[in-house]
């Protein structure tokens, strides 16, 4: 995007409005000229941390519903779940554009043909404009690289991994299951391919210092995923972290100090990298800590609010 098309006094050239990174959207904006949501779907997935094949439980910080929560129809088949959440969209953006995303669990857990069964009439749709798939690193083999590499040169297709830290003592408390190496080199092996890559990280992970936290994000600049997303800790019910904190409760960052945070890392981030989210979402049924995640618009406008008053944006201190 060319510097004439920013915002008024917004140093950033990735911008549109007054956002000093680069959202998604504003990728989408300038791809598809149109506001474009992501519809979330559950394939009926589980994970090799949860079925027994590396462990149980799942990571502890993921919910029962594998991080599916706010999907519609559950139950329903994965087009009606399409249908249902593309019509919520559009009760909010009349002309919103649909990007099928395979949320919940591990959607690269299967055979190669279980998920060509899935994953085809997704591509062969004329009215979705993607398809977006969440998995982990170490479900993702050679021939299934090669399956979304050859459809992403028909249709955008994003492959989001969960890394959450660089920092394998932190990972293996939390019951990740693989090392961090094991992202590096799928996001390697995906670079060759049109297949974008996506990258979530969590701050505020119990044990981790803020230096740890920008070493994650540093090491996220170094191999350069196309997008990262970034969320503070939930702390949620039914989950090994939440029952861990009702009876041992560990310090969680605060609003100010997570504001300061991101845009520390930010500002470690080179400027083409899409920044994809930097809240999450919860259920405030299902939320125990911290309660200042709920109010999601705040935190993003303190964000914004922070970077005008340290006249900084995304990558002025990234180094190549």
């Amino acid at each position: 995007m060319k510097k004439a098309n920013q915002v008024k006094d917004n140093p950033f050239p990735y911008s549109h409005t007054n956002k000093r990174y680069y959202t998604i959207d504003h990728y989408f904006q300038n791809k598809y000229h149109a506001k474009t949501a992501k519809v979330p779907l559950h394939a009926g997935f589980t994970c090799p941390n949860r079925d027994g094949t590396k462990g149980r439980g799942g990571c502890a910080f993921c919910s029962e519903l594998g991080s599916g929560d706010t999907i519609l129809a559950y139950h329903d088949t994965l087009q009606q779940q399409y249908e249902l959440g593309l019509a919520r969209m559009r009760s909010k953006w009349p002309d919103c554009i649909g990007i099928a995303y395979f949320q919940s669990f591990t959607n690269t857990y299967a055979p190669l043909d279980t998920l060509k069964k899935l994953y085809d009439p997704f591509f062969e749709r004329s009215d979705v404009a993607g398809v977006c798939i969440a998995t982990r690193a170490d479900c993702l083999d050679d021939e299934m690289i090669a399956y979304f590499a050859e459809k992403a040169q028909h249709k955008e297709v994003w492959i989001e991994l969960g890394l959450q830290s660089i920092h394998d003592q932190t990972m293996d408390r939390l019951n990740r299951g693989h090392s961090s190496q094991i992202v590096f080199d799928v996001i390697e092996r995906l670079k060759p391919t049109p297949v974008k890559t996506c990258v979530h990280l969590i701050n505020s992970l119990p044990g981790e210092t803020e230096e740890m936290m920008l070493e994650t994000v540093q090491k996220m600049a170094d191999i350069h995923p196309d997008a990262i997303k970034i969320h503070m800790l939930h702390v949620i019910q039914n989950s090994a972290l939440g029952r861990l904190y009702n009876s041992h409760p560990f310090p969680l960052m605060s609003e100010k100090e997570y504001v300061d945070l991101v845009v520390k890392q930010l500002e470690l981030l080179p400027q083409d990298m899409i920044i994809e989210r930097l809240t999450g979402d919860a259920l405030k049924e299902e939320l125990i800590a911290p309660a200042w995640t709920l109010k999601k618009t705040i935190v993003l406008n303190d964000i914004d609010k922070r970077m005008v008053e340290l006249d900084t944006y995304q990558g002025k201190c990234y180094k190549a």
